[in-house]
């Protein structure tokens, strides 16, 4: 990419992002082309980080290791459901991922658990998420019944209507009164010291970059 369209797709970008300025947009710009890799050269080729390439990133450089939740990031920063993470959503997803404030981050972890997207996180999505994040204990005999008890605590906890599943009120009142319950069904976001460790090496060279 030429610099004269690099410079106005930053400007593009900054204008709209939030939470990064231009130099920090420029080299996410650069690293996203750097993952991309050879296919931005290919005329007519999709650009952008398949869902395997992009759970790689989550997996190396921010230690996640949860298939379901990762499948869920993904499905986040794609807005536009093509397969594949552009440079824009990129941008827009890891200012959101990096420095979101609370409030939009608590959006996007609740749509990441909201699994069937219809609006409430559900008994059975909490099972299915808190089942898929949780170590198995070979000793229990029936774990399940574990993980069972453990929906109807956090229920307790967070349905403040009282309708057995959650909304996004419910939610969002419950982490305003409990911080930690923001990544409640498993961790969607980056830990500070991945994400500090990302921020330091990109900011100061992305083309140094190498660790993917």
């Amino acid at each position: 990419m030429n610099r004269k369209k690099l410079q106005k797709l930053t400007d593009t970008l900054t204008k709209n992002c939030k939470h990064f300025n231009k130099f920090e947009v420029s080299c996410l710009i650069k690293l996203f082309y750097n993952l991309v890799g050879d296919v931005a050269e290919r005329p007519g080729a999709v650009v952008g980080l398949d869902r395997n390439a992009f759970r790689n990133i989550l997996y190396v450089t921010f230690g996640m290791t949860d298939d379901m939740i990762m499948d869920r990031v993904f499905r986040g920063f794609d807005k536009d459901n093509d397969g594949c993470v552009n440079v824009s959503e990129w941008v827009n997803g890891l200012s959101l991922f990096l420095r979101g404030s609370l409030e939009e981050k608590m959006r996007y972890c609740f749509e990441v658990f909201d699994l069937n997207g219809d609006g409430f996180i559900s008994k059975e999505e909490m099972f299915h998420m808190l089942k898929n994040s949780l170590l198995k204990q070979p000793s229990e005999e029936d774990p399940d019944e574990g993980i069972k008890d453990l929906v109807e605590t956090t229920l307790k906890k967070m349905d403040h209507d009282h309708d057995g599943k959650l909304s996004f009120a419910d939610y969002e009142k419950a982490v305003r009164e409990e911080t930690l319950l923001l990544e409640a069904f498993g961790p969607c976001l980056p830990d500070p010291k991945s994400q500090m460790e990302f921020e330091a090496q990109v900011f100061k060279d992305p083309n140094e970059f190498s660790d993917m």
